[in-house]
């Protein structure tokens, strides 16, 4: 089940965020961070 997640970035890295969506490499902010907290925590487990 998904949770809502509210956090404060920099505006610079919306934009970055915006640019991946609009890329279409991403569905939304959502993805992007998630896709991105996945990759951070790989290896964390073991």
């Amino acid at each position: 089940m998904k949770k809502k997640l509210s956090v404060s970035i920099e505006g610079s890295m919306i934009d970055k965020l915006d640019d991946c969506i609009s890329g279409g490499t991403f569905r939304n902010k959502s993805h992007v961070v998630e896709f991105a907290l996945n990759k951070l925590m790989e290896g964390k487990d073991e």
